[in-house]
C-alpha cells in the first residue's frame, strides 16, 4: 500500500457528534470563516463525547480538505489522544498518515473502536480495511451504502467517487462527483475530484478540469492547493507558462511549504531550465526538513531526475542511491517507504539501461525493507503486496534481459499473489511483464495486446513502450496518436523524464 494513494483518499467527511447531528454551518471546513447562507450540513458520522477530540477532529478536517495533511494528521491523532476511543479520530488519523506503519496502526485502532458506533462510521471503516485488502469490490458496496445512508452529504459522494475512480469506473465516478456538487455547489473537494478526474482519466478533458480547479480557485482565494491543481491543467494543456505562475502563487500563499516551488521545478525541468529546476527542487526540500515534513526526500528525487532530463542516467542513479542510503537508520515517519520509493525509481532506470546488478540490488533491497515493515505491522497485506511488487520489478528486469522464461515465471507469480484481489485492474503489472517480454522478442502484436492491458494511461514507461510497439507491428496512426498524447503529458516520472525527448521527436504536434 502506497500512502500516496491517500485515496485517493484526499476526500471528505463531516461528522455526528454524540450520536447526534451536528451540521457545519458556524464555520466554513475551507476557511474557518462564517459559511455562505445555504452551505448544507455536510453530516457524516463521527461519535465522541469529548468535546476537546471533537474540536480537534474539526480542525484537522480543515486542514485535511485543504491538503495540509501533516497538520491534519497532528490533529487527528490529537482528537485521539484526548479520546482514545474515537474511532473516525483514529481513521481519519489513517486516512491523513504518511507512512505504511501510520495508516495501518492508525486503522487497526479505528477497527478495534468501531463497536457500538453508528453504522455510517461502520462503513468508512470497512471502507478503509476493504482498501488495504485490495478488496475493490468491498471498498466500492461500503461507499455506496454511505452515500445512500447519507444522500444529503457530498463528502459521502466524494467518498464514493474515489472508490469508483480507483478501478478506473469513471462514469460512475464522475457521477458521483457530480452528485457532491449539485448538493453543494460550493463544496471544493467535489470540484477537485470531478477536476482530477477529468484530467487523470480516460476519456480525458483538460479544459473541464482547468473549469473545476478555477472554481475551487474562486471557492478559497488564500488557499494554495487550488493554484496547484490549477497549475496541473495548465501543464496538461501544454500552457507551462501559466502552470509556471500557478504555482508561484501557489508557493507565495504558502511560502513555508515546498510543494509549489516542488511543481514549479518540473515545469522548468520541461522547458530545459536544468539549473532552476534544480534550485527549486532543492529549495522545496528545505522547506519541507524545516517544518517536520517527510517530504524532502520525495522533492530531492523530483531533482534527481533532472539528470534523465538531460540524459544522464548513471548521475540519476547515483543521486537516487545517496537518497536512499541517507535514509537507512533514519527515524523519520515514513523514511521507509521514501527508501522503497527511490530504490524503485533506481530499479527502472537500471533496469532500461542494462545495468542489471544494480537493477537486482536495488529490487533486492527494497523488498527486504518491506517484508520487514509487513512483520513489524503483523500485516498479511503488506507482506502479500512486497511480494507482489517484487515479483514485477523482478519480472520487468527479466524481461529486459530477453529472459523470456524467467518473465513468464514471474508474470504467473504475481497473479498468483493478487489473486484474492477484486479490483479489475489488478493484472496490469502482469501484462506488462509479458507486454515487455514480448517488445524484446520481437513479438510486436503480442506486445500491443499485453501493454494495451497495462496500465498506459498514466505511467509513461508503459505507454512508451506501447506506441514504440504499435509503430513496429506497422500500426503507425495509433502510434502517432500515442506519441501525440504523450508529447503534452508534461506531469514528471522516471519513465517520462527518460523518454521525453524522444517523445517530442516523434511526435507530430
Amino acid at each position: 500500500m502506497n500512502t500516496a494513494s491517500r485515496f485517493a483518499i484526499a476526500t471528505s467527511f463531516a461528522f455526528i457528534s454524540a450520536c447526534s447531528v451536528i451540521p457545519l454551518t458556524g464555520t466554513s471546513t475551507s476557511t474557518g470563516q462564517p459559511e455562505k447562507s445555504g452551505s448544507t450540513g455536510m453530516v457524516l458520522p463521527a461519535t465522541t463525547a469529548d468535546d476537546d477530540a471533537r474540536t480537534h477532529y474539526m480542525t484537522g478536517w480543515t486542514d485535511y480538505e485543504n491538503s495540509r495533511f501533516i497538520s491534519a494528521n497532528k490533529k487527528f491523532r490529537a482528537a485521539a489522544d484526548s479520546d482514545p476511543s474515537f474511532a473516525m479520530a483514529h481513521l481519519m488519523a489513517a486516512a491523513s498518515s504518511n507512512s505504511t506503519e501510520g495508516f495501518v496502526t492508525s486503522l487497526e485502532l479505528a477497527t478495534s473502536n468501531k463497536d457500538g458506533t453508528s453504522r455510517g462510521e461502520q462503513l468508512l471503516i470497512e471502507t478503509f480495511e476493504h482498501f488495504l485488502a485490495n478488496n475493490a469490490t468491498g471498498a466500492i458496496a461500503t461507499s455506496q451504502q454511505l452515500a445512500m445512508l447519507h444522500p444529503a452529504s457530498p463528502r459521502a459522494w466524494v467518498f464514493l467517487g474515489g472508490a469508483h475512480s480507483n478501478v478506473n469506473d469513471v462514469d460512475s465516478a464522475r457521477a458521483a462527483y457530480k452528485k457532491a456538487i449539485e448538493v453543494d455547489a460550493a463544496h471544493v473537494p467535489g470540484h477537485i475530484g470531478l477536476g482530477n478526474s477529468f484530467l487523470t482519466q480516460e476519456p480525458k478533458d483538460f479544459a473541464m478540469a482547468e473549469e473545476h480547479f478555477k472554481h475551487a480557485v474562486a471557492l478559497t482565494p488564500d488557499e494554495p492547493n487550488p493554484y496547484d491543481l490549477l497549475g496541473d491543467a495548465h501543464r496538461a494543456q501544454g500552457n507551462l507558462q501559466a502552470a509556471y505562475a500557478d504555482y508561484t502563487k501557489a508557493a507565495e500563499l504558502a511560502p513555508n511549504l515546498g510543494s509549489g516551488l516542488q511543481q514549479r521545478g518540473h515545469v522548468n525541468s520541461f522547458l530545459g531550465n536544468y539549473a532552476e529546476a534544480r534550485a527549486d527542487y532543492a529549495r522545496a526540500a528545505e522547506l519541507e526538513d524545516a517544518r517536520g515534513s517527510n517530504a524532502g526526500p520525495s522533492f530531492r528525487t523530483f531533482g534527481a531526475y533532472v539528470n534523465l532530463h538531460q540524459g544522464n542516467r548513471a548521475a540519476a542513479i547515483t543521486e537516487l542511491l545517496a537518497i536512499a542510503g541517507g535514509l537507512e537508520g533514519s527515524t523519520m515517519e515514513g523514511a521507509d517507504d521514501l527508501r522503497i520509493g527511490a530504490l524503485q525509481n533506481v530499479a527502472l532506470i537500471a533496469i532500461e539501461d542494462f545495468k542489471t546488478d544494480v537493477a537486482r540490488d536495488a529490487i533486492a533491497s527494497a523488498t527486504a525493507i518491506a517484508l520487514r515493515q509487513a512483520d513489524a505491522l503483523g500485516s498479511d497485506d503488506v507482506r502479500r503486496n512486497a511480494n507482489a511488487t517484487r515479483a514485477y520489478w523482478e519480472g520487468m528486469l527479466a524481461a529486459r534481459t530477453y529472459d523470456a522464461a524467467g518473465a513468464d515465471s514471474k508474470a504467473n507469480e504475481y497473479e498468483r499473489l493478487v489473486a484474492s484481489s477484486t479490483n479489475p485492474r489488478k493484472l496490469e503489472r502482469m501484462h506488462e511483464i509479458l507486454g515487455m517480454s514480448a517488445y524484446r522478442k520481437g513479438d510486436f502484436a503480442g506486445a500491443v495486446e499485453h501493454l494495451d492491458s497495462g496500465n498506459h494511461v498514466n505511467n509513461m514507461y508503459t505507454k512508451y513502450y506501447l506506441a514504440r510497439a504499435n509503430e513496429s507491428a506497422g500500426n503507425s496512426a495509433e502510434a502517432a496518436r500515442l506519441y501525440d498524447e504523450m508529447a503534452v503529458y508534461n506531469f514528471n516520472g522516471p519513465g517520462y523524464a527518460m523518454f521525453r525527448k524522444d517523445i517530442l521527436a516523434r511526435a507530430s504536434n
